[in-house]
């Protein structure tokens, strides 16, 4: 059976310290790590990471040794946000929460997970994201927060 390929951007590794976060955040992570899912991530998260503290850091750390796929930037990547861009889904300020859905669709992630309800993990922005995708030929993105995803050690 094929393994969802889940897409993880920086706030869920941030979620894996924060109290609301945590409990999902770190389930993820155990799917992982139990070969539940496949991770990837991005050269993005990498340099998002590097101005958080020390413990996401680390984190981070230990997310790379599982051996997630890192997708590297490249044209089609930033055609894709480009488009997001032009369809003015979100201001230019936050490229680079467009970046994460371009490389995530490039990617042909099944999933990208997020905490950013404000601009990721959000229905009507999402249905923006997968109209620019169809019209670009990409498949549509699921886009749900951990709690959504993450398979609980109950489950």
């Amino acid at each position: 059976m094929k393994k969802i390929r889940i897409y993880v951007d920086t706030s869920v590794i941030g979620g894996c310290f924060d109290p609301e976060f945590e409990k999902w955040s770190n389930s993820l992570f155990r799917n992982f790590e139990n070969g539940i899912f496949v991770p990837l991530t991005s050269i993005v998260v990498e340099k998002e990471i590097e101005y958080a503290p020390l413990e996401i850091q680390k984190k981070f750390q230990d997310f790379l040794s599982l051996g997630p796929e890192i997708i590297p930037i490249n044209k089609e990547i930033l055609d894709i946000r480009n488009s997001y861009l032009k369809k003015a889904i979100l201001k230019p300020k936050f490229a680079n929460d467009l970046l994460h859905i371009a490389i995530a669709t490039y990617a042909n992630a099944d999933v990208l997970v997020s905490w950013n309800f404000k601009h990721i993990v959000r229905f009507d922005k999402i249905l923006l994201y997968n109209s620019v995708n169809i019209e670009m030929g990409y498949k549509q993105i699921q886009i749900y927060s951990p709690m959504e995803v993450a398979r609980n050690d109950k489950d």
